[in-house]
């Protein structure tokens, strides 16, 4: 809706047409300018300007001068309206507010009479209030005394039923029984805050019934321990885990846990100890027979079976006891260790070490299985060892005797990886080793002592005697045995050199003696025979080397014994002897004309009777010499010998040819023209290529 202004009316006073005085035209100038400066002034982007030409639109107002006149006029009437209308509802409203004032009066009488009925109810119940109000804090404090009475309750004192189950022997042990010896070490543990206090009485009787209570506990605990091991099944691979709780907590008490280990060792050793006096006669202690046992006794068909037999049955019985004890204590390792460390530090009188050994010792469960192992053992122990014993001292065979303590060794080295150095069965089987070797070492001197006689015979073709042939038998067996043992030492050849000193250098002394009767080259040959078989017995076995290397030692002295024996043949025989030593004594470096002329006075008159003799010896010289050695054993031996000495023969015969030819040219330069010469080559006419060629 717009509003347009009226058309002007020229009929009007402010026609142009129409008169006017300067006074009349400013004074209605005046009121239109400021109406038109109004309207123009006006924003039409003003809410409130906007709202009433909205309303003007709303009432369907046209711009006309007859509207114009009667707006103003509607407008009036409608506030007179509009305000009379108002000031009927107020009237209702100020009758309204008249009832509300009586009922309000009304209202304010009955609370001014109910007060004053409150105040004599309450000044006749102020007595019981009060009375009542100091109940209420009464029952407040009680309820807080009772509700710090249950919590001190459950915290520090066991219940009828908690100390039933801990300290009653006729109550099991299960969940209940270890729930209340913890509830019972915690409040040992947490009185020592309540002994922080100034009255320390509380504190003190509580410990001091905690404390025998926990003593009950662990008496318990110890004597039900003590039931289980009695029927503790070690062939149950299932060991239940109630014994192995028991133990865990048992170690708080190191000194009770110490205990229960020593009774079930005692008892242990008592079930090992008649099942391996079963094994052995197929009944028990108490003579009753077990069908199911094949014993030992009668099974084994010889000594070291039987020996070998009761070995196997203690490693076996050893392992098994390992085996099952290894779940009471590896698996529990660390909360025993724990536990007794615990105790240590309760028990305090044993902070301070006893006899000797360190009680703070840290807990090892390697060495505790061990020893406890060891323990149960000892008494199969020693009827093993009692059993051994009767058989070494019985026992008159040599190798038998060295398989016993190889076999032995064997056992004793399996037992110190299974169990420590200083257990039982070790011991034992180390001193049942040295006293088999003491008895075979007493053996083999009593055969050495028995073959005396036969040391002083020896065989006419020069072979090895008897003796040596039957002792080496007897030591090959035995280091066959030594070969396949398991020694643990590093050293074998040094370990086994001892059982050569008893077993094998008597005898080879013996030879050594013999040979001593003989005459050269008899002796050498009888001797390097000996040492030949003896090597050759030695030699399969490496730890025997250093003996070896004695005896190679010993043949090659022979060996050169024999070669200066032949070679003194070849001297002798050939008839050449006097000449090499002749030639031998000449000094080539100092020869002058005395000296040659000697020389040849010396060789010049058996030049001819040695020619003879040597012709007559070159024929069969290699055949005499080998017979000489025909009783040598090694064959190849005597040949290089031989061949050694004839090659020395040879090389003495061309000094002797280079001596000969030496003289001759010294009697052709001494007699000048002369044909008188005797030729000591004429004489001696054979030569070194011709004695190689016969001797070769």
């Amino acid at each position: 809706m717009s509003f347009l202004l009226p058309p002007r009316d020229t009929t009007g006073p402010l026609s142009p047409t129409s008169p006017t005085t300067p006074s009349s035209l400013t004074k209605g100038a005046a009121p239109l300018s400021s109406k038109i400066s109004s309207v123009l002034s006006s924003s039409y982007a003003d809410r409130e300007f906007r709202e009433a030409l909205a309303l003007l639109d709303g009432r369907g107002v046209q711009n006309t001068a007859e509207t114009r006149r009667q707006l103003r006029l509607d407008l009036q009437k409608e506030v007179i309206d509009s305000n009379g209308e108002i000031i009927d509802e107020f009237a209702k409203v100020a009758e309204q507010l008249r009832r509300i004032g009586t009922t309000i009066g009304r209202l304010n009488d009955s609370f001014n009479e109910m007060k004053r009925e409150i105040g004599a109810a309450h000044q006749e119940t102020a007595s019981t209030l009060e009375e009542a109000s100091h109940l209420m804090t009464q029952k407040r404090q009680v309820e807080n005394k009772q509700a710090l009475l249950k919590s001190f309750t459950a915290n520090f004192v066991l219940s009828e039923d908690e100390t039933a189950a801990l300290t009653l022997t006729s109550e099991p042990v299960d969940d209940v029984y270890f729930a209340a010896l913890a509830k019972a070490k915690k409040i040992s543990k947490d009185c020592e805050i309540l002994l922080g206090f100034e009255n320390q009485t509380l504190g003190s009787e509580i410990m001091e019934q905690a404390s025998k209570n926990l003593n009950l506990g662990f008496q318990k605990l110890y004597k039900w321990v003590q039931r289980e091991f009695k029927t503790l099944n070690l062939e149950n691979p299932q060991l239940g885990t109630s014994i192995r709780r028991a133990l865990r907590v048992l170690a708080e008490r190191p000194s009770l846990f110490q205990h229960c280990l020593d009774f079930f060792a005692e008892a242990r050793e008592h079930v090992l100890s008649d099942s391996f006096y079963t094994a052995l006669t197929g009944s028990s202690a108490s003579g009753v027979e077990d069908t199911s046992v094949k014993p030992i006794e009668l099974a084994a068909h010889d000594t070291l079976r039987y020996v070998g037999d009761m070995l196997a049955w203690a490693h076996s019985a050893a392992v098994g006891e390992r085996e099952a004890l290894g779940g009471l204590f590896i698996g529990e390792a660390e909360e025993i260790a724990k536990g007794i460390q615990a105790g240590r530090e309760n028990e305090v009188w044993r902070l301070a070490a006893e006899d000797g050994e360190d009680s703070n010792e840290d807990f090892d469960p390697i060495k505790t299985l061990n020893e406890l192992v060891d323990r149960d053992m000892s008494g199969a122990a020693r009827i093993l060892r009692q059993r051994i014993e009767q058989v070494i001292q019985t026992n008159e065979d040599t190798i038998l005797a060295y398989k016993l303590a190889n076999l032995l060794n064997f056992y004793k080295s399996t037992f110190l990886k299974l169990l420590s150095s200083g257990s039982t069965l070790v011991e034992a089987l180390g001193a049942l080793e040295a006293e088999a070797l003491r008895q075979f070492r007493s053996l083999v001197r009593d055969h050495v002592a028995a073959l005396q006689g036969d040391f002083q015979h020896t065989p006419a073709d020069l072979r090895p005697p008897e003796f040596l042939l039957d002792a080496l038998e007897q030591l090959t067996a035995i280091m066959k045995t030594y070969e396949t043992s398991l020694t643990s030492s590093k050293d074998r050849g040094a370990d086994f050199e001892p059982i050569l000193a008893e077993a094998f250098d008597p005898f080879l002394s013996g030879c050594t003696n013999m040979a001593k009767t003989l005459t050269p080259p008899l002796d050498s040959i009888f001797f390097v025979n000996c040492l030949l078989t003896a090597s050759s017995s030695l030699a399969p076995f490496d730890f025997t080397e250093t003996h070896r290397s004695q005896m190679e030692k010993k043949l090659e002295e022979e060996r050169v014994k024999l070669a200066e024996s032949q070679y003194q043949f070849f001297r002798i025989e050939s008839g050449l002897d006097t000449l090499i030593t002749a030639v031998g004594e000449f000094n080539e470096d100092e020869k002058d004309d005395k000296k040659v002329s000697k020389l040849e006075a010396t060789l010049s008159p058996t030049l001819t009777a040695a020619s003879q003799r040597l012709d007559d010896f070159l024929p069969s010289a290699l055949m005499d010499a080998v017979e000489n050695l025909k009783r040598l054993q090694d064959a190849k031996l005597a040949r290089e010998v031989t061949e050694e000495a004839a090659e020395r023969f040879c090389v003495d015969f061309e000094r002797i040819e280079d001596m000969l030819m030496m003289v001759d040219e010294f009697a052709e330069r001494r007699a000048g023209d002369s044909d008188e010469i005797q030729s000591l080559r004429v004489l001696f006419p054979r030569t070194s290529g011709e004695i190689r060629v016969l001797l070769s």
